[in-house]
């Protein structure tokens, strides 16, 4: 054998030797502490969904998952820095409806979020509730409240995690079904808003369910109703809107994953895959019911169809409501 031929199979062997430590290195994701951007203040419902996932993710992959909270803009702040993130499977963000209305409110995003970050598993779907503070909020139900808010148009406010948010359409889609006016208070995210209603700064809110279950349980705000056609199961003594009266007043509360846009396709797998075992568990299933929520199953591409879906719908619940940034 010739010098030459036998500097290339030793070439030939080494580079062998190393291939299967590339695919070993590909398919360790994670390596590393992985982060998750928040694009609110903690204590939001985003935050309240995220920490425990959070902790189950470090829990079953053995490496840390890191909450960066990054609020502002009514979650678009957060939105736009996870866009803009380096596509090494790193990063992720954890979104919610609110990005679903943002196209519509804030017409010089700069970021697109069908096409800039890539959907990879819808985490938690749970209900809007209307909340009041009881000692600012003269009413002991539903029909009380309503009584109160025509009586008194513009004597009562809400507070909302910012303008655009789920939490101001709803506010606005109830003002619009119920033919009431209650004025509207936009905080930086829904935890400093929710902390302003306990402490009776603002008289009620339209929040999701996860964020506030708490609170009603531990009697700070009391839930005058819940929307869509039927109760929840978590506070089944709370009416739900269908029986009210308001058919049509079905706001939910989802909250999503997704990854950087480019990451590698094993990767890309690899993560979706932790993160459903992850929302799969008997732990955070616990914790979803608590809430009021259900992790709901969806592939990546049924998300990604739900998300089209959902910002055509906001897009049409703006136009009418005639929702704008205050």
């Amino acid at each position: 054998m010739t010098e030459f031929n036998r500097r290339t199979l030793v070439q030939s062997l080494s580079l062998a030797a190393l291939l299967p430590g590339v695919a070993s290195a590909q398919s360790g994701w994670p390596a590393k502490p992985v982060t998750m951007v928040v694009p609110f203040p903690a204590g939001g419902g985003t935050d309240a969904f995220a920490r425990p996932l959070s902790a189950q993710f470090s829990k079953t992959t053995g490496k840390q998952l890191i909450i960066d909270n990054k609020g502002g803009a009514g979650g678009t702040v957060g939105a736009s820095i996870a866009a803009k993130a380096a596509n090494d499977g790193y990063t992720f963000f954890m979104g919610a409806v609110h990005h679903a209305i943002a196209p519509s409110m804030y017409p010089k995003l700069d970021y697109n979020i069908e096409s800039d970050l890539v959907p990879l598993v819808l985490a938690a779907v749970v209900p809007q509730v209307l909340v009041v503070n009881p000692k600012k909020v003269p009413a002991a139900n539903f029909k009380e409240f309503v009584e109160f808010v025509k009586k008194n148009p513009g004597k009562l406010n809400y507070g909302s995690a910012g303008g655009g948010t789920s939490h101001h359409l709803a506010g606005e889609l109830f003002k619009l079904q119920t033919g009431t006016f209650i004025t509207h208070i936009p905080y930086r995210g829904a935890g400093p808003a929710l902390q302003d209603l306990i402490a009776g700064n603002v008289d009620m809110m339209f929040d999701g369910l996860g964020s506030s279950a708490a609170h009603i349980k531990g009697g700070r705000i009391k839930a005058l109703m819940v929307s869509g056609p039927k109760r929840n199961p978590a506070f089944p003594d709370v009416p739900c809107a269908g029986e009210l009266g308001l058919p049509d007043y079905t706001v939910t509360t989802w909250y999503g994953i997704w990854g950087s846009k480019g990451m590698p396709a094993d990767v890309q797998t690899r993560a979706t895959d932790e993160f459903r075992k992850a929302l799969g568990s008997d732990e955070l299933k616990a914790v979803w019911a608590n809430q009021g929520a259900e992790f709901p199953g969806t592939t990546s591409a049924q998300f990604a169809a739900f998300l089209s879906a959902d910002i055509k719908r906001w897009a049409g619940v703006v136009k009418a409501s005639g929702a704008k940034l205050d």
